[in-house]
C-alpha cells in the first residue's frame, strides 16, 4: 500500500471515528469501507511492509485505544455475517498489533460480540458444499446451463443476487478459519481468569463450531488448537475447571454415531492432547480421569449408542495409566448395583474393560501383586451377579458377554487356567444359575444362557451337571426356533468336549430327532452334527491297525464310539438316524470310510473274541455296527466287501440253525441279538446287490427261499428276507418283467406253503378241543402232553406264515389270496358268531384263548391286505373298529391303531366317521397305546387326512395332564409349537368349549355334546370333581391355551367368559346348584383371575427375535402404541362387560350362601387390583361390593407384606447363623430387614409387628421360666429404678408384674409350636 493511500485510509477511519464520538453515536457500526482498510493496514504492519501509524494518529487527535471498541462491538453485532466476522477479524488483528495497548483494547464485552459473530457465521456454513457444487458447475457448462437455472429461479430474484450469496459464503468459508487462527494467538497473550463467564462462552462457541464443521478440513484442527490453548494455559483460570468445561463440551461428539467424522477427531484430541497433558498437569488429570465416567453417566439408551459410547469411553480409558484404568473399574464395578440403564451399560464396559485392557486376570503378576490388582476378577464376579438381575434385558446382556469373555479369555492359555481357578466357572452355584437362566420365561435369556452353557463347557474340566443336561436336553423341543438352536449347539458342544455315558445319550435323544423340525435350518444343522460327532468319529477307526493280541477293543477305538453306536440301537432314535443317513447319502456326503471303519470294527470285536477263547456262539458284535452299516451301505455299496458279508452270513445262519431247536425260554439274551444282526445284514446285502458276484448271489437267494419255506425263523427276519430275496431277484433280472415273474412264482410258492400250515393248524387245533371236550381229567396223561408240544409248534409255524403273508402280500399286491382271507376271517372271528367257511363251520376253537400270538397277527395280516385290496376294506374296517374298542389286549389294540392309521391315509372318507370313536384310544389304560395313538393321530392332523373338528381337539386336551410324562411332554410340543403355527385360532374358539367338555356339563344347551351319540362316552374324556388334583388338571389345560392366545384374543375370551359362563349363571341358565355346574363357574373365575389372562402387548410376537438388551428396539414405537390401545379397551371391557355381570352374580351367590362367593372375590380384587384410584367410578352401582373390595384389597397386602417381611428375617438369620452370639443382635436385625425391604408404610408396619411380637414372645418366655431379665439398659425402652436385694439386681421390671404373668396359665406362641 502506498504512502498516499494509507494516510488517506487513516484519514477515512478517523473521521468516521470523530463524527460517531460528535454525533454521540459511539454504537454505531464502522463502515466496511473503513473495516476492509484497517484490516490492509494491520496485514501490512504485520508483515512488516509498513510501520502501523493508527495509535500515534489516535493520540495526536486526543483519542483513547478505547475508542475503536464500541464501533467494533457494533460491527460484530449486525446481522450480517460476512461484516460481523470482518469486525472479529480486526479486532484480533488489533490486539496482536505491535505496539497495541492490550490492556486497554481488550474488553470481556467485546470479546462476547467476537463470539457471536463466530456463531452467527455458523448458519451459512452448512449450504457451503451445496451452494458451491451448484455454482461451479454452471461457470464450467456451455451456455444452456444459464437457461436451465433461470427457469428455476425464483420470480424477483436476479442471477446477480445469487452468485452474490454463493460469493458471501465462500468468503466466510475462508474468513472463519483465519479468525480461529487469530484467536489461538491473541489467547497465548491475554489472559482470561478474571473472566469466567467469557471462557466459558468461548468453549462453548468453540465447541459449536466444531459440531457445524462437516466437510470444512481446517477447522476442526483450530478449534482443537484453541480448546488446547484454553486448558495447557494457567492464565486462563483453573486448569481443573477448564479442562471439565472443554471435555464436557466434546461429550456430545464423543458420544455421537461411529460413522460420525467428528466423533474420531473428539476422541483423537483427547487421546493425543489431553492425555499427554494430563500426565505432565495433575490439574488437568484431575479432570481428565473423570470423563469415562462422566460419559458412562451420559450415554443414550438406545442399543446401537450404547456400543458406541462403550467404544469411545474404552478409546480413553485405554490411553490412562494403569492406575487410572483400576479406579476406573471400580467405578465400573460399582455402576453395577445403580440404576437399570447403569447396570445395562456396566454390563457393556466389563466386558470391553477385560478384553481390551491388557492382563485383566493378573496372570504376569506374583501372588502378592495379584492382590492388589485383582481389578479382572472383581468384574468378572459383578458380570456374574447381572446374570441374576431383576431386568431381563440386563440379565440376558450379562449372560450373552459372560460367554464372549469366556471365549475371548480362554484363547490364552495363561487366562483359561487362572480363570478356573478363581472364578469359580464349574461350582455348583454356577451351574445352579445356568439351570435358573434355562428356565427363564423371557426367551432372550434362555437363549443367553444357552450361549453360556456352549462357551463355558470348552473351559470346564469335568462333564455337566445332569439336572443341567436335562435341561438342555429338553429346550432342544423349545416352541422358539431360536432357543432350539442354540440348545442344540449348547448339548453339541457337551458332546464334543466330553463324549461320555451321561451326555452320549442325551444328546441321542434329543439332537437327531430335529431331523423331522419344522425349521429347515434345524434339520441341516442337525445334519452336519451327526455327520461331525457320529459319521466322522467312526471313520477315525478305519485307519486303526487292530493287532491280533488285542484284549480291548474300547481301549483301541476313540472315545465314546462304542457308546454312540449302542445308543442308535434305541427305538426312539433309530428311525431318525435311518432319515438322516437317507438324506446325507442322497447329498453324497457319506464317506466311504464309515462303511470301511464299521466292517474293522465287526472284525476287530471278533478278533477280540476268539483271542480270549470265547465261544464263537456267545460273541455278538458291538451293538448298533450292524444297524448302522445297513444303513450307510445303500450309499457305499462299494466299500462293503463281499468276504465280509459272506463269512458273517454263514456265522450267523450257523448260530440261527443251532438256535431253531431251542425255545424262547432256553434262548439267551446273544441269541436275539444275533437275530437283529442277521436283519441288519440282509439289509446290506440288499443294498450292495448289484455289486455281488453272480454265483454267490444266486446261491444266497436260495439259501433265503429255503429259509422262508421252513416258517421257523423269527418274526423280525422275516420281512428283511423277503426285501432281501426280492432285491436280489430284481437286481439280477435282465428285464423288468423278468424280475417280476421270479418274484411272482415263488410270493405264490410261500402262500401256497402258508395255507397248508395254517389248515393243518387250524384242523388239528379242533381236533384238540373235540377231544378235550369228552376227555375226563382222569385220562389226561402223557399221550396229552405229547399232542400239546406237537400243537405249541404248529402254532409257532402257523403264527411265522402267517407273518410271512402280511409281508408277502406288499412285496406283491398282484398275489393270489383267495385261500388265504378264509382262513384268516375265520381266526378272527373265532370268538364271535360271525359266518364262517363251510370247510371250518364246525369249528369251535377261539384262537384268542387258544393262540393269541396267532390272533393277533392274524389282524395285522389282514389289516395289510385290507390296504392293497379296497374291496375286502370296506368289509373289514368296521371288524376293527369294534374290536379295538373290545379288546382286552394292549398289543392287539396297538396293532389295530398303526392299521387305522394306515387306513385313514388309503382310504380317508371309509374312516373319517370312525375317529370319534379311534379317539378313545387316547385313553387307554396302556401307556404304549396311548402314546402311539397320540403320535399316529398327530401325524395325522399335520398331514391334513384329519381335521381338527368336533371332539377331536377337546379329546387332545386331556394329553396335556397324561399320567404319562413322556405323552404330556409330546402334548406340549404339539400345542405350543406345531398346533400354534397351523392353527392359531383354535386355542381361541375351542376355549368355552373346553371348560364345559372338561367338566361334563351339559347343562348349558350351547355345549351339549351330541356329535354321534357321544354323550355316554363324555365321562372318560372328562376331568369331573372339585377336589384339588382336578382342578390343577384342568388348571393346567387352561393354561396352555391361554398361552396360545394374542392379547386381541385374550380380549374377547374375557368377554366370552363374562358373556357365557358367568351371566349364564346369574340368568339361571347354568345351574349352579350342580356339581358340574359349580366346576364351570369356579374355572370361569380361576381362569379370569389367572395371571396368563393378564394382557402384555408384546405376547403375541416372538420374543426371540427381538433384541431385548434394554435399549429401544426398532419396533418400540409400535409396542407401546399397542399397549395403550390394549390396555385401554381392557379397562372398557371391564367396566362395560365384566362388573354388572359380577355385581348380579354376587347378589345370586350370597342369596344361595354359595362357598364360590370368596372365589368371586378374590377374583374381582385381582381384576381391580391395578385400578385402585377407580373403584369409586367403576363400583358406583353397588358401594357395598366397593367397601369390601377395598377391605379385601388392603388385607390382602397387608398379609403379602407379612410374609415378605418373615421371609426376609428368615434369610437374614440364615446369614447371620456364623455369626457369633456376641454379635447377634435383634434390633440389629430388624434394622437389616429395613434396610433390605425399604420403608414402604406397610412393609415399615410389618416390620415394626414383627419386632414387637419377638419381644413379647421373649418376655413371655422369661416368664414361664422363672429367669430373670436383662437390664433394661440394654433395651431400647425407657428405663425405670431397678430393684435390688442386698445390692444385686433381681430384675429391672416391677416384681408384682412379672408374678401376675407367672400366676397366668403358661401358653406358648405359634411360632414355637
Amino acid at each position: 500500500m502506498d504512502d498516499d493511500d494509507e494516510s488517506g485510509t487513516l484519514s477515512s477511519i478517523l473521521a468516521e471515528l470523530d463524527s460517531s464520538l460528535r454525533r454521540h453515536d459511539g454504537d454505531s457500526p464502522l463502515s466496511e469501507p473503513s473495516i476492509l482498510g484497517l484490516q490492509s493496514l494491520l496485514d501490512a504492519a504485520a508483515s512488516g511492509d509498513a510501520a502501523f501509524a493508527f495509535w500515534d494518529l489516535l493520540a495526536t487527535r486526543g483519542l483513547p485505544a478505547s475508542a475503536l471498541l464500541r464501533p467494533l462491538s457494533a460491527s460484530m453485532d449486525v446481522s450480517s455475517p460476512r461484516l460481523s466476522l470482518l469486525a472479529g477479524r480486526v479486532y484480533l488483528s488489533l490486539l496482536l498489533s505491535p505496539s497495541s495497548p492490550l490492556y486497554s483494547l481488550f474488553n470481556p464485552l467485546v470479546f462476547l460480540s467476537l463470539l457471536r459473530s463466530l456463531r452467527r457465521a455458523l448458519k451459512p456454513l452448512p449450504s457451503l458444499s451445496a451452494a458451491s457444487a451448484t455454482a461451479l458447475p454452471e461457470a464450467s457448462h456451455d451456455a444452456p446451463a444459464p437457461r436451465r437455472t433461470a427457469r428455476k429461479r425464483k420470480p424477483g430474484r436476479s442471477a446477480g443476487s445469487a452468485s452474490t450469496s454463493v460469493d458471501q459464503i465462500s468468503d466466510l468459508s475462508s474468513l472463519l478459519p483465519r479468525v480461529l487462527e487469530l484467536l489461538d494467538s491473541v489467547l497465548c497473550r491475554v489472559r482470561l481468569d478474571n473472566t469466567p463467564d467469557a471462557v466459558k462462552s468461548l468453549v462453548d462457541t468453540v465447541a459449536k463450531i466444531l459440531s457445524s464443521s462437516s466437510g470444512h478440513h481446517r477447522l476442526p484442527d483450530l478449534c482443537f488448537l484453541v480448546l488446547y490453548r484454553i486448558v495447557s494455559k494457567p492464565e486462563h483460570g483453573d486448569q481443573t475447571t477448564l479442562a471439565v468445561e472443554v471435555l464436557r463440551s466434546l461429550t456430545p461428539m464423543i458420544l455421537s454415531p461411529a460413522k460420525s467424522a467428528s466423533r474420531a477427531s473428539a476422541l483423537g484430541f483427547v487421546t493425543e492432547k489431553m492425555v499427554p497433558l494430563a500426565q505432565e498437569n495433575d490439574a488437568v488429570k484431575e479432570a481428565l480421569v473423570y470423563l469415562p465416567r462422566f460419559l458412562a453417566t451420559k450415554a443414550p439408551e438406545k442399543s446401537e449408542l450404547r456400543v458406541c459410547a462403550v467404544d469411545s469411553i474404552m478409546v480413553i480409558v485405554r490411553a490412562m495409566k494403569q492406575e487410572d484404568q483400576i479406579r476406573f473399574t471400580e467405578y465400573v464395578v460399582k455402576m453395577t448395583q445403580g440404576k437399570p440403564q447403569l447396570r445395562l451399560l456396566a454390563v457393556d464396559l466389563i466386558l470391553a474393560l477385560l478384553t481390551l485392557l491388557p492382563d485383566p486376570l493378573g496372570v504376569k503378576e506374583s501372588a502378592q501383586e495379584f492382590n492388589d490388582k485383582a481389578w479382572g476378577l472383581t468384574c468378572l464376579q459383578a458380570l456374574v451377579q447381572r446374570c441374576s438381575d431383576s431386568s431381563p434385558g440386563i440379565r440376558a446382556r450379562a449372560l450373552t458377554n459372560t460367554a464372549q469373555l469366556l471365549g475371548s479369555l480362554t484363547g490364552d492359555s495363561g487366562n483359561s487356567a487362572r480363570l478356573w481357578e478363581l472364578s469359580g466357572i464349574s461350582s455348583v452355584d454356577f451351574n445352579e444359575l445356568l439351570w435358573r437362566r434355562c428356565q427363564d420365561d423371557k426367551a432372550v435369556v434362555r437363549k443367553a444362557a444357552l450361549l453360556l452353557i456352549t462357551k463355558s463347557t470348552t473351559i470346564m474340566r469335568g462333564p455337566l451337571d445332569d439336572l443341567l443336561l436335562r435341561t438342555l436336553s429338553s429346550a432342544c423341543s423349545d416352541p422358539l426356533v431360536t432357543i432350539r438352536k442354540a440348545a442344540v449347539a449348547a448339548l453339541s458342544e457337551a458332546c464334543r468336549v466330553c463324549p461320555d455315558d451321561r451326555v452320549i445319550p442325551e444328546w441321542l435323544h434329543a439332537v437327531p430327532c430335529l431331523i423331522v423340525d419344522n425349521e429347515s435350518s434345524i434339520q441341516q444343522d442337525c445334519e452336519n452334527l451327526f455327520l461331525e460327532l457320529v459319521l466322522d468319529k467312526i471313520s477315525q477307526a478305519a485307519k486303526i491297525n487292530f493287532g491280533k493280541d488285542a484284549t480291548d477293543l474300547e481301549s483301541l477305538l476313540p472315545k465314546g464310539i462304542l457308546r454312540l453306536l449302542e445308543g442308535i440301537c434305541d427305538s426312539e432314535v433309530a428311525p431318525c438316524v435311518r432319515k438322516i443317513c437317507s438324506s446325507l447319502g442322497k447329498k453324497e456326503r457319506i464317506k466311504m470310510s464309515v462303511a470301511s471303519s464299521l466292517q474293522n470294527i465287526i472284525t476287530a470285536s471278533e478278533s477280540v473274541w476268539l483271542g480270549s477263547s470265547k465261544p464263537i456262539e456267545k460273541w455278538t458284535a458291538p451293538p448298533g455296527t450292524w444297524q448302522l452299516l445297513s444303513e450307510v451301505s445303500l450309499f457305499s455299496p462299494k466299500a462293503i466287501e463281499w468276504e465280509f458279508l459272506h463269512h458273517h452270513w454263514h456265522l450267523l445262519d450257523k448260530i440261527s440253525l443251532e438256535d431253531q431247536g431251542k425255545s424262547s425260554e432256553e434262548g439267551d439274551q446273544s441269541s436275539f441279538m444275533w437275530a437283529g444282526d442277521r436283519v441288519h445284514l440282509l439289509h446290506t446285502i440288499s443294498n450292495v446287490s448289484l455289486e455281488l458276484p453272480p454265483e454267490p448271489a444266486t446261491e444266497l437267494a436260495c439259501n433265503l427261499l429255503d429259509r422262508l419255506k421252513n416258517f421257523s425263523m423269527n418274526l423280525s427276519e422275516v420281512d428283511a428276507h423277503v426285501k432281501a430275496l426280492k432285491t436280489l431277484c430284481k437286481r439280477k433280472a435282465t428285464k423288468a418283467e423278468e424280475g417280476d415273474l421270479l418274484i411272482l412264482k415263488w410270493v405264490h410258492q410261500l402262500l401256497s406253503k402258508a395255507l397248508e400250515i395254517l389248515n393243518s393248524y387250524i384242523s388239528e387245533a379242533s381236533e384238540s378241543s373235540n377231544i378235550n371236550i369228552f376227555l375226563t381229567p382222569q385220562q389226561n396223561s402223557r399221550k396229552k402232553g405229547k399232542r400239546d408240544v406237537s400243537l405249541l409248534k404248529s402254532a409257532l409255524q402257523a403264527v411265522t406264515a402267517v407273518f410271512t403273508v402280511g409281508s408277502l402280500i406288499l412285496v406283491c399286491p398282484s398275489a393270489d389270496l383267495q385261500g388265504i382271507v378264509p382262513v384268516l376271517h375265520t381266526i378272527i372271528t373265532s370268538v364271535n358268531s360271525e359266518p364262517k367257511p363251510r370247510k371250518f363251520a364246525g369249528s369251535t376253537v377261539s384262537f384268542k384263548e387258544v393262540a393269541p400270538t396267532l390272533y393277533i397277527q392274524s389282524w395285522v395280516t389282514m389289516g395289510k391286505i385290507c390296504l392293497v385290496d379296497d374291496k375286502l376294506a370296506k368289509l373289514y374296517i368296521p371288524l376293527f373298529v369294534q374290536e379295538l374298542e373290545k379288546n382286552d389286549s394292549a398289543a392287539l389294540r396297538n396293532n389295530i391303531m398303526v392299521a387305522m392309521t394306515d387306513f385313514c391315509v388309503r382310504y380317508t372318507s371309509l374312516v373319517d366317521c370312525y375317529m370319534h370313536k379311534i379317539t378313545i384310544a387316547l385313553r387307554d389304560p396302556c401307556e404304549v397305546v396311548r402314546r402311539q395313538t397320540f403320535i399316529l393321530l398327530s401325524q395325522l392332523l399335520q398331514r391334513d387326512y384329519v381335521k381338527w373338528r368336533g371332539v377331536l381337539f377337546l379329546r387332545f386336551l386331556l394329553s396335556l395332564v397324561d399320567e404319562s410324562e413322556k405323552i404330556r411332554h409330546l402334548a406340549d410340543f404339539l400345542f405350543g409349537n406345531i398346533l400354534k403355527a397351523k392353527a392359531p385360532l383354535l386355542a381361541y374358539n375351542s376355549f368355552i368349549e373346553a371348560i364345559f367338555f372338561l367338566n361334563d356339563c351339559s347343562t348349558h344347551s350351547a355345549h351339549v355334546e351330541s356329535q354321534g351319540g357321544l354323550h355316554a362316552r363324555s365321562r372318560l374324556f372328562s376331568i369331573r370333581g372339585n377336589d384339588a388334583k382336578s382342578r390343577s388338571q384342568r388348571m393346567h389345560i387352561y393354561v396352555s391355551l391361554l398361552k396360545q392366545m394374542a392379547p386381541e384374543h385374550l380380549l374377547a375370551t374375557s368377554a366370552k367368559l363374562c358373556a357365557e359362563i358367568l351371566a349364564a349363571a346369574s340368568d339361571g341358565l347354568l345351574n349352579v346348584d350342580d356339581v358340574a355346574g359349580l366346576s364351570v363357574l369356579q374355572d370361569a373365575l380361576e381362569i379370569l383371575a389367572c395371571k396368563e389372562m393378564r394382557i402384555h402387548p408384546s405376547r403375541g410376537s416372538d420374543s426371540s427375535e427381538i433384541d431385548d438388551d434394554g435399549g429401544e428396539s426398532a419396533g418400540s414405537a409400535v409396542h407401546a402404541a399397542r399397549g395403550r390401545v390394549v390396555t385401554q379397551v381392557a379397562k372398557k371391557n371391564l367396566i362395560q362387560i365384566a362388573v354388572p355381570v359380577f355385581i348380579e352374580l354376587k347378589q345370586l351367590l350370597q342369596s344361595k350362601n354359595s362357598p364360590l362367593t370368596g372365589c368371586l372375590m378374590e377374583c374381582l380384587r385381582i381384576l381391580l387390583k391395578d385400578y385402585k384410584n377407580e373403584i369409586d367410578e367403576i363400583l358406583v352401582a353397588d358401594k357395598q361390593l366397593q367397601k369390601e373390595l377395598l377391605y379385601d384389597m388392603q388385607k390382602y397386602e397387608t398379609a403379602k407384606a407379612r410374609s415378605t417381611v418373615a421371609e426376609a428375617i428368615v434369610n437374614v438369620q440364615r446369614s447371620e447363623s456364623y455369626c457369633s452370639p456376641n454379635g447377634r443382635s435383634s434390633t440389629g436385625m430388624y434394622s437389616k430387614v429395613s434396610e433390605k425391604l425399604g420403608t414402604e408404610g406397610k412393609i415399615a408396619s410389618a416390620v415394626a409387628d414383627a419386632a414387637a411380637r419377638a419381644k413379647v414372645r421373649s418376655v413371655l418366655k422369661e416368664a414361664n421360666q422363672n429367669l430373670p431379665t436383662p437390664p433394661l439398659r440394654s433395651m431400647s425402652v425407657p428405663k425405670l429404678k431397678s430393684m435390688g436385694n442386698g445390692g444385686v439386681i433381681v430384675s429391672d421390671r416391677p416384681t408384682h408384674v412379672l408374678e401376675s404373668l407367672r400366676r397366668r396359665q403358661s401358653f406358648d406362641s405359634d411360632e414355637e409350636k
